[in-house]
């Protein structure tokens, strides 16, 4: 019977994390200066894990590595997409992430692409978003003279807005925000700034990586185009945020009806609940969703009907994944 995936999270602490993940979501977090849910991951660094079906208590590296059917034998040594949930307590590092050819011949993984969903935002919060240097030389000699204030570009945000983040972008999630992040499957991440600070459990300031970060960074910095659609399945407003080589990205606004999706050319989808509370129903059984719910719909999963009164967001692997 073709059944969702449902998934219990990995938890990751981070000198920058608070206790929203408790608070907000209700997860058993492991401290209050928790960053990140790892919601929807195969990558070995925080694996979620199968909670029902025949695959329950399995990790999802170990579906996708040994039960390649449930994904609609898709190709890939390694489960392409990875869906977190960050709490930022206090500001993220300025980081570049490299694009797929750098991180392969450098890391050894996939390059890291990835979007943000505003979940709630602090008033007057701000993102670090781009940079104003015209030439790589230029960003370096800001870089070198730390010239942090002329250099990085900042921009306010609140909850409801997206921003697609391609390699190479500068960037960091700021104090006071809280993000449901779609990205490619990868933990590599280059530290360009970090605001001096000192690692509390260290006592030491965290690794930089200026010259990876010179590398990689998109110079000069542009902002991408975002075609976003808006369209209607049954009683469900759905808001296509982006679709790309590496992933598609939706929300779902469920308010009080109903809507039947149709897989379409996609093998799978993800499917992370936001707010509120419904059902899904496959195959003829129903299944209750809540606020803080993650699952996958495999491959045999090729119609399915939500109701109830919810937001989700829904992801899909894009051509390159």
């Amino acid at each position: 019977m073709a059944e969702p995936m449902f998934l219990k999270p990995y938890f990751q602490e981070k000198m920058w994390g608070g206790d929203k993940l408790a608070t907000e979501f209700g997860y058993q977090i492991p401290s209050d200066h928790t960053g990140e849910c790892w919601a929807i991951s195969a990558h070995p660094h925080g694996p979620a894990t199968v909670e029902n079906g025949k695959y329950k208590g399995m990790t999802l590296n170990q579906v996708w590595k040994d039960h390649r059917e449930v994904f609609g034998n898709a190709q890939g040594d390694v489960f392409p997409l990875l869906t977190k949930i960050l709490d930022a307590k206090i500001d993220l590092s300025v980081q570049v992430h490299p694009d797929d050819a750098y991180a392969e011949e450098h890391e050894h993984e996939l390059g890291k692409t990835e979007c943000w969903y505003v979940i709630e935002a602090d008033e007057g919060a701000m993102m670090y978003y781009g940079h104003n240097a015209q030439s790589r030389e230029e960003f370096a000699e800001m870089i070198q003279k730390g010239e942090w204030d002329k250099l990085l570009r900042k921009i306010p945000v609140h909850a409801g807005n997206f921003l697609y983040v391609p390699s190479g972008t500068v960037h960091a999630v700021g104090k006071g925000i809280m993000v449901l992040e779609t990205q490619q499957s990868s933990d590599t991440t280059y530290r360009m700034y970090d605001f001096d600070r000192v690692d509390a459990s260290t006592g030491k300031k965290r690794d930089l990586h200026i010259q990876q970060s010179i590398d990689c960074a998109m110079i000069p910095h542009k902002d991408p185009k975002l075609n976003q659609k808006h369209y209607q399945v049954g009683d469900v407003a759905v808001t296509q945020f982006v679709s790309t080589e590496f992933f598609a990205v939706y929300e779902w606004k469920v308010d009080g009806g109903r809507g039947t999706f149709t897989r379409g050319n996609a093998p799978y989808t993800l499917v992370s609940v936001l707010d509120g509370d419904g059902q899904i129903e496959v195959d003829d059984k129903v299944y209750d969703l809540k606020k803080g719910m993650h699952f996958v719909l495999p491959y045999d999963v090729k119609e399915w009907t939500v109701r109830g009164k919810m937001q989700i967001i829904a992801s899909e692997p894009g051509e390159k994944a």
